[in-house]
């Protein structure tokens, strides 16, 4: 059993959307503790949100068992690099696709590229994702509104639309929620309408493309040790961040990478629609 930190923590503040190196205390994604055992071997998959918290614990341990990864992220091109590495050391090939997933054209692209050097794309991880704290209605302007529906749940129908009429039978799309899609923080407001969005996205493509054998789930995490968080949240919310859990304490990355790594493999074959809640004890719907 893992001795994971708790809050209180340090004080402190990053700028958006921040970087790994720079979380104290440091989290983890599995870069020493995740055994692979081959239940992703074959598969190739592409990780939005790629460069870091849980997109990077996803994208090692599914090197780990086996898929080739191409990572899709804004532009830390550093923590990208990093991931890249633990993914080839595993052995396996990895592609890196900056840029703003709130374009549907790059979107697109990062699809065709990601089918262009790895072949046909058989995971898609919806996982990246745009937050930002806000005191009242008052101050949630009309373009921060837009830009997170953009980034949090636009981006997956575009990636989605773009993948689906080349996945095989078997293929498999995973969708980042949230447990504010069931209990909405109301400082959170953009960012948790775009999760209970993303809760109904997956319940109805799971319906749409069965037919196809196609897969669609998602996995709803609590809070999560991850850089989003001292770059997106004041001082204090982030020294007590995950305190109100039940077991005091936020996740750290590589413990949401089970989820992730269950539902890609072929064994969830009639695994789909489901949201996978992996909340630390908090109840989920």
């Amino acid at each position: 059993m893992h001795s994971y930190p708790k809050p209180p923590f340090p004080k402190q503040q990053q700028s958006a959307p921040g970087l790994i190196g720079k979380l104290n205390p440091p989290a983890d994604h599995g870069e020493k503790s995740w055994r692979g055992a081959g239940r992703l071997a074959g598969r190739r998959a592409l990780i939005t949100g790629g460069d870091s918290g849980i997109g990077r614990a996803v994208a090692i341990a599914f090197a780990r068992e086996g898929a080739d990864v191409a990572l899709s992220f804004l532009n830390e091109g550093e923590d990208a690099a990093s991931t890249a590495s633990l993914v080839q050391e595993a052995g396996r090939k990895c592609v890196l696709l900056p840029g703003d997933i709130g374009s549907a054209e790059h979107c697109r692209f990062i699809a065709t590229k990601a089918t262009a050097e790895l072949g046909t794309i058989d995971v898609l991880v919806n996982n990246a994702a745009h937050q930002a704290q806000y005191a009242s209605l008052d101050n949630i302007s009309d373009d921060a509104w837009r830009h997170t529906f953009d980034i949090n749940i636009h981006a997956m129908f575009y990636l989605s639309k773009a993948l689906i009429t080349q996945m095989p039978s078997g293929s498999v799309i995973i969708n980042t929620a949230s447990v504010n899609s069931d209990r909405p923080n109301p400082s959170l407001l953009p960012y948790a309408t775009t999760k209970g969005a993303i809760v109904n996205f997956t319940a109805g493509l799971a319906q749409l493309v069965a037919k196809k054998g196609i897969r669609v789930n998602a996995v709803a995490p609590g809070p999560v040790w991850t850089p989003l968080i001292p770059s997106t949240m004041s001082e204090e919310d982030v020294r007590e961040f995950g305190a109100n859990y039940p077991m005091g304490r936020p996740a750290q990355p590589v413990e949401l990478a089970s989820a992730y790594v269950m539902l890609a493999e072929p064994m969830s074959s009639y695994v789909s629609g489901a949201v996978i809640a992996v909340t630390g004890g908090a109840p989920y719907i």
